[in-house]
């Protein structure tokens, strides 16, 4: 091997072993964002996050890489708290997010608009509150998002039809209210886009396609008592 091709491999040896400093950035401000009473995450320490890959091989507790950069994080039933950050925008190469069944508070980052080509997003079984961000529809590649069993309230934001991969929907059991959009209550042939599973639990939600009876206003058969009533 000549001085070229010597100096070629020690360069790339250089490369796998620096973290990218976005990925970096991501881990160190996740990490300062979280609580980790049982001490599940024990490599999660800052030497770690300057070197968390190395090609395809991850050596960070619940980080999968790809080309050595984190295209995975699954932090699921660890019994983590706190928040969640909103510079894990900054892991650019992000494609699947799974923080579900913790103790997690306070709102979804909108930051979150910035991970381009996320397609799995599962933030479940936590305590979230606060609205549903409406950036999350500019996450084009999106096709899971779970957010079931949380505290979101406000409405379920119009823009997130717009996501046509979207396959997988379910924001049951929160605190939600309004109407469900028309872009994700359609009808595909004769079956709904998601069915009602993926929207009950929320008191204040109604629309297709919920049953008619756990809609908004009066029920068909209220209708027809209230005339009976005024015309007897």
């Amino acid at each position: 091997m000549g001085i070229w091709g010597q100096l070629l491999a020690v360069a790339l040896l250089l490369l796998s072993a620096a973290a990218d400093p976005n990925d970096e950035s991501c881990l160190n401000h996740l990490s300062e964002s979280l609580e980790d009473p049982f001490k599940n995450l024990q490599n999660w320490t800052k030497a770690t996050f300057a070197n968390p890959c190395q090609g395809f091989t991850s050596f960070l507790q619940g980080a999968t890489c790809n080309n050595g950069r984190i295209y995975k994080l699954s932090l699921s039933n660890l019994s983590l708290r706190g928040t969640i950050s909103p510079f894990l925008s900054n892991c650019t190469n992000l494609q699947a997010l799974d923080l579900s069944s913790n103790q997690l508070t306070g709102p979804i980052p909108s930051d979150l608009q910035y991970l381009v080509n996320l397609a799995v997003l599962n933030l479940s079984s936590n305590h979230l509150s606060g609205p549903i961000p409406q950036q999350l529809a500019l996450c084009a590649y999106l096709n899971v998002i779970d957010l079931h069993d949380n505290q979101l309230s406000g409405p379920i934001p119009q823009q997130l039809g717009l996501l046509v991969r979207l396959s997988v929907f379910d924001v049951s059991n929160n605190k939600l209210s309004g109407p469900i959009p028309a872009s994700l209550g359609n009808r595909s042939g004769n079956l709904p886009r998601f069915n009602s599973s993926s929207y009950v639990g929320n008191k204040g939600l109604y629309g297709y396609p919920l049953p008619p009876m756990k809609s908004k206003g009066l029920s068909v058969l209220a209708i027809v008592g209230s005339d009976w009533e005024a015309g007897s």
